[in-house]
């Protein structure tokens, strides 16, 4: 046995953190002594003590780093990749908070020491801003009997939910629906966040009152972005996607919340691999009766000639990417897009519902104040 001085420096806790670890039943002493109250510890501890100290040192609550330190080693790594992969999202949506509060409060002053030259008139030219083009189109595919998908692209929101289980197709309709009223106003990218967070968590109660409480396996993807005329704000749940086009190149924006998803990550699968996995389709995350886990929440810059595609999982299992990215580069309108992709997807059998939202940015003159 191993004093609480010895062990505290061994496993580099002080004395102090292994009692108020002790009281949280995160590291119970091997032995204490009934008369005095001394802590002792066995030397085997010191691997779990160590544990306890760099999950603190990660910044992970005390409630997390009880779960996770009663875990054997692979669940654990998984649990500790799941909470890491949390702080850099979270981390992600404070800085794009803070460049936007920072260009917000910092005043755009002329030089003193610019001059207009001759000949220029007082009125300033026209500056552009930004415009966002819309289409949306849902279609049944070729294999299954009802359309249990719903899309929706409106002034400010763009939305695709994938509805499963007997109520699929009311529960995706209930969470775009729930997402409709920030289609009514002006939205200012330092509240939308917060704007959307509140939108989903109706969606989540809507999805929960259509399915009940004796259906749990009703429930939904969704996959949104809002509109606030500079920057998009995407929220996430599910195997749904959203891609950019950007600078002739097709960037993947959202991460799958599937079971194959995280195997790939964990290095268990290769992509070859995923494909086939028997499990692909199975969810990790989504919108259900019986509640959700959090969404993928953060802002997107916007640029002029973006081009963004919101999908079902319906499209990407049967149109590769590289044929995503020429029809959205070729395709002069947003419902050119979606049209021609959702005929290719039927042409290649689309054994699933096949849903598209397409966006373009573009710029309009700004007429002078």
């Amino acid at each position: 046995m191993m004093t609480i001085g010895a062990f505290s420096k061994a496993c580099r806790l002080s004395p102090k953190a292994l009692r108020l670890y002790d009281e949280l039943e995160l590291l119970r002493p091997a032995r204490v002594d009934p008369e005095t109250g001394y802590r002792y510890y066995a030397p085997e501890q010191l691997e779990q003590a160590r544990l306890v100290a760099w999950l603190r040192r990660l910044g992970m609550p005390l409630a997390e780093i009880r779960e996770v330190s009663t875990l054997e080693p692979a669940p654990a790594a998984r649990e500790i990749r799941a909470f890491w992969s949390r702080i850099e999202r979270e981390t992600a949506t404070r800085r794009d908070l803070a460049s936007f509060l920072v260009t917000h409060l910092t005043p755009s002053l002329p030089s003193k020491e610019t001059t207009m030259p001759p000949g220029t008139p007082d009125t300033p030219a026209p500056t552009p801003s930004l415009e966002l083009r819309y289409a949306a189109l849902s279609d049944t595919g070729r294999v299954r009997p009802a359309n249990q998908d719903t899309a929706y692209a409106g002034t400010r929101v763009l939305a695709v939910a994938d509805g499963f289980g007997s109520g699929g197709a009311p529960a995706s309709g209930a969470a775009v629906e729930a997402l409709k009223f920030l289609d009514a106003e002006p939205l200012a990218a330092g509240s939308v966040l917060n704007l959307l967070e509140d939108a989903v968590q109706g969606a989540t109660d809507a999805v929960r009152e259509v399915a009940g409480p004796t259906d749990p396996e009703t429930g939904t993807t969704l996959t949104a972005m809002v509109w606030t005329g500079s920057q998009l704000a995407l929220v996430h749940i599910g195997d749904s996607r959203a891609y950019l086009l950007r600078d002739g190149e097709l960037f993947r924006i959202t991460h799958d919340h599937t079971v194959v998803q995280s195997l790939l990550d964990e290095g268990r699968l290769t992509p070859e691999e995923a494909t086939s996995h028997p499990q692909r389709t199975l969810l990790a995350k989504a919108l259900t009766g019986t509640g959700a886990a959090p969404p993928d929440i953060r802002l997107h810059d916007a640029r002029p000639g973006d081009r963004y595609l919101l999908c079902s999982d319906g499209l990407p299992t049967t149109v590769p990417e590289d044929v995503m990215k020429q029809t959205l580069k070729t395709s002069t309108t947003p419902s050119e897009a979606t049209h021609t992709l959702i005929t290719k997807a039927n042409k290649a059998g689309a054994p699933d519902n096949v849903s598209c939202v397409v966006a373009h940015i573009t710029t309009t003159p700004r007429p002078p104040t």
